[in-house]
């Protein structure tokens, strides 16, 4: 199976290791799969892509249903790219989820259609966050490059179709990793992660580099509208930089490590920088918003309230005797 070839770039952490043995003899005793198995004296790049599953589990999984509901709440007025951003926090609540299932199957179950339903899920992650995200990038790109174009493309018809075929691709890819045994599957995942890192930070740095050429050329204070794609595409171009560049930049590099370190260490960290995303994401587009929804504005004032108090308290005076 492709999940024991190295490397195997396209897998998380969970499908680099060997699955259930289910070709043995019918007399020999299958061994039942182990997290560890392989890296049982180098667990330490395991252990840390555990702690950002489990990570992803308490602040990922509440901040993207909190995402959720922001867009639903907001589905009036919604922005072009509200479906891409609802997509992608569903896909990171799903994945977020995970580790339960992950932590009962390794340990107490070992059963090999529980882990059949991980590694879909993996696959989920693997594919949905690099295309989503390429999605927003270039509805951004449109509406602040050329600007005509979207106003023909602003109809959620394109949004809608466009997603149904990233989920089409997503589900593809994950369904083939299910089966396994695919020639060269290992390569998509690379071809994949490249393409839409390059296309990703292309498009932003063009998006940035136009938006501040117009702010320059115009007025003092840039447009609310301008001013608030700048911030998302800053947004997009910090989770690019920092989940998705390690990969990019560790894996090609490969055959300078040996297999064990590789496999146990370089996967796995690498991995864990693409799983945190399922937290960064929301994150950012939490501390984006103006305003929180769901949250009273007595709660917000008097956060405010105690903030100015404390600020304007004035130092205490120094007696005579401390003088």
């Amino acid at each position: 199976m492709e999940e024991t070839s190295l490397p195997n770039l396209n897998l998380t952490i969970w499908t680099t290791l060997s699955p259930l043995n289910t070709t043995a003899d019918i007399n020999t005793t299958e061994k039942p799969f182990s997290v560890f198995e392989g890296c049982e004296h180098q667990v330490e790049g395991i252990l840390f892509d555990l702690a950002v599953q489990c990570f992803n589990l308490f602040v990922g999984l509440p901040t993207n249903c909190f995402v959720l509901a922001v867009l639903i709440r907001n589905c009036k007025q919604p922005s072009t790219s509200d479906i891409f951003l609802g997509c992608l926090a569903f896909m990171d609540a799903y994945f977020s989820t995970m580790p339960p299932l992950s932590f009962l199957n390794f340990y107490l179950w070992h059963s090999k259609e529980v882990w059949s339903a991980l590694k879909f899920s993996y696959g989920v992650k693997d594919t949905s966050g690099p295309l989503f995200l390429s999605c927003i990038c270039l509805d951004r790109f449109l509406a602040v490059v050329f600007p005509i174009a979207f106003g023909k493309l602003k109809h959620i018809k394109y949004r809608l179709s466009l997603s149904v075929v990233v989920l089409c691709l997503t589900f593809a890819y994950s369904s083939a990793k299910v089966v396994g045994g695919l020639p060269n599957f290992e390569k998509v995942f690379t071809i994949e992660i490249l393409a839409t890192f390059s296309w990703m930070v292309v498009c932003n740095l063009s998006i940035l580099w136009v938006l501040k050429k117009s702010h320059r050329a115009g007025k003092d204070e840039m447009h609310p509208m301008k001013k608030k794609a700048f911030k998302m595409v800053l947004s997009i171009l910090c989770i690019i930089i920092v989940n998705y560049l390690p990969p990019v930049a560790l894996f090609p590099f490969q055959d300078h490590y040996t297999p064990d370190v590789f496999r146990c260490y370089v996967q796995p960290v690498g991995f864990s920088f693409l799983n945190i995303s399922s937290t960064i994401q929301p994150l950012i587009y939490l501390s984006r918003l103006e305003k929180l929804p769901f949250i009273p504005d007595n709660c917000i004032k008097r956060c405010l309230t105690c903030n100015i108090t404390k600020n304007k308290t004035p130092p205490p005076q120094k007696t005579s005797s401390q003088t």
